[in-house]
């Protein structure tokens, strides 16, 4: 369901592919490419839009909220996960059941692992693996789980557009 708030209305690319049964309300871009899959909230209710770049795949049950949040290009946004922060950069994945809080950036190419907590004013920087709650980084994401990252990214994209082909 994409519905507008006051006189802020979701603007969503036409290669973008948002489920039926998303919840997307106020002033929200969506960009080329990028999959919004049933159960997603995406509410921007703020001063400022939450942007959500090209390629991003937001996958079942995920939250997110925000005023100011940029999520660039190529991200993943596993199953279950609660966003609030204000920027995640691009190519990083936030594995299922996560959580990143506001006032919060996390960097290009970042792994933050499944039920991790990225805390309230935190800057994860580039490339960095995440575990834990609160999360902490571990270590430097390698070459391999870049490269899974991107091969996830792209992999929803062939998936959305099936979904977008049959008319769900």
């Amino acid at each position: 369901m994409i519905r507008s708030l006051g006189d802020k209305t979701p603007r969503i690319a036409d290669t973008a592919w948002v489920s039926e049964f998303a919840y997307v309300v106020g002033d929200v871009e969506i960009g080329e490419y990028s999959s919004i899959w049933p159960g997603v909230t995406i509410r921007a209710d703020g001063e400022e839009k939450v942007v959500i770049g090209n390629y991003v795949n937001v996958q079942e049950g995920a939250v997110i909220h925000g005023n100011g949040l940029v999520i660039e290009d190529y991200v993943t946004v596993g199953h279950a996960v609660v966003v609030h922060g204000m920027r995640i950069g691009t190519g990083s994945l936030l594995g299922n059941n996560c959580t990143f809080l506001h006032r919060s950036y996390i960097g290009e190419q970042c792994l933050i692992a499944a039920n991790s907590v990225v805390l309230s004013g935190a800057d994860v920087p580039d490339r960095s693996f995440v575990t834990g709650i609160p999360g902490t980084v571990k270590r430097q994401v390698s070459e391999d789980q870049i490269a899974n990252m991107k091969h996830t990214a792209d992999s929803l994209v062939e998936r959305a557009k099936v979904f977008k082909e049959n008319g769900l």
